[in-house]
């Protein structure tokens, strides 16, 4: 998503980011719950896959297409609004925002209540930094 030239990036304002939160938490709900329904046939789809060249097929083959269909489609719309998924598991994500020229990083989890962090963009979740009150 990032280019040298940074190209086509969307930034956001720490105001912006914040207004996004309720839907984002909709759409990472979506994610989630999606994700365990995907990982709870997981062994049913690799069985399948194993016996493919006997033509067996599975009666969860149509809940599993319909969870990734899904799955895929809530990724997309955050994706869409430039907000970057980190970890699909805990609700993990990242809104560019420019700080001083460059292009940093706000960062928010799924439980948190609000955005309180960022971070440099080669630092990642362990280089995380308390948002002080120059942010927006």
């Amino acid at each position: 998503m990032y280019d040298e030239e940074r190209e086509e990036v969307k930034t956001f304002t720490l105001s912006e980011a914040r207004r996004l939160l309720p839907q984002l938490r909709r759409l990472l709900a979506r994610v989630t719950l999606e994700r365990e329904a995907i990982l709870d046939l997981r062994m049913e789809m690799e069985r399948v896959r194993e016996k493919a060249e006997f033509d067996s097929g599975s009666p969860c083959g149509p809940a599993y297409i319909a969870h990734m269909t899904a799955f895929t489609e809530a990724v997309q719309r955050v994706q869409a609004m430039g907000v970057e998924i980190k970890d699909f598991r805990s609700g993990l994500v990242d809104f560019p925002h420019e700080r001083d020229g460059r292009i940093v990083l706000l960062c928010w989890k799924m439980d948190e209540d609000e955005i309180n962090w960022w971070h440099e963009m080669d630092a990642g979740f362990a280089g995380r930094q308390m948002l002080t009150d120059d942010f927006d």
